[in-house]
């Protein structure tokens, strides 16, 4: 984690001291004992792919009251019915929020999710220890965010591959070139680029098309944050990047997946 960004580092700071505080309430076979209380998951990376195979956009659409850099993005706050009118929009799979201190996000948001709908659905949080993986395991995920700026090499590989044995997915999320060497040296098919420059908070799509000419073939490239109007897909797929993560522009629309429909032009 050389030159980790200063929010960043406090969010991982947090982390490590959740992750203490949780695991003394319930403990990590705690967790697994719940793992039987859901179905085997719905194949996150599938039905990504599935979307693309048909000459669509894959959308993730995320369910997000918050960020620190924008503060409150969605007052009238109710998972549930923005995961329906997500997959009415055509998303392809959904993205919640669970981490509390930063983003106003929640466990319990990710499990109303899942039952409002049957789209995947990825446990959105800044991952660093094996507990979150069996914690998201316990919830009902299908795929975990493993940010590669939190990790070292040695963790990604662990944590990633104690998600595949469970059967979730994993999406790697990368901010330069160094991380996405790190992320291409897990075998690993979905591979996020956050535009967000973490030490500054400006968002460049430049970034997704300068990392895309490093992504094999046999991987699939998502485009991360600042996809806000139409002409940023149309860049987006003109480049051949056809996988998109989008929050804060459906957050703020009265009607998220209308405006999922609006701004991908599908139904």
């Amino acid at each position: 984690m050389k030159n980790t960004p200063t929010i960043l580092k406090k969010i991982i700071d947090r982390k490590f001291e959740e992750v203490a505080e949780r695991s003394k309430k319930v403990s990590f076979s705690d967790l697994e004992a719940e793992f039987d209380h859901y179905p085997a998951p719905r194949g996150f990376a599938a039905a990504m792919k599935a979307k693309v195979e048909a000459g669509q956009s894959a959308v993730i659409a995320e369910v997000k009251k918050a960020s620190p850099s924008k503060g409150v993005l969605r007052e009238n706050f109710v998972p549930a019915e923005i995961a329906r009118s997500y997959q009415q929009g055509g998303a392809a799979c959904l993205s919640v929020l669970t981490d509390q201190d930063f983003f106003q996000g929640h466990e319990d948001y990710l499990i109303q999710v899942r039952e409002a709908v049957s789209l995947p659905v990825i446990r959105k949080d800044f991952l660093i220890d094996a507990y979150q993986i069996a914690e998201a395991k316990a919830i009902g995920a299908d795929c975990v965010l493993l940010i590669v700026a939190a990790l070292g090499d040695a963790e990604l590989k662990d944590l990633h591959a104690q998600a595949t044995e469970y059967g979730m997915d994993v999406l790697i999320e990368v901010h330069d070139e160094a991380e996405m060497e790190s992320a291409l040296r897990v075998d690993n098919y979905l591979i996020g680029v956050n535009n967000r420059n973490l030490h500054t908070f400006e968002v460049s799509l430049q970034t997704t098309l300068n990392l895309k000419r490093m992504l094999p073939a046999d991987r699939m490239f998502v485009t991360e944050s600042g996809i806000l109007v139409p002409e940023d897909v149309q860049l987006m797929r003109e480049n051949d990047v056809n996988a998109f993560l989008v929050g804060e522009a459906f957050m703020r629309a009265e009607n998220p997946g209308e405006k999922l429909a609006q701004l991908f032009g599908e139904n």
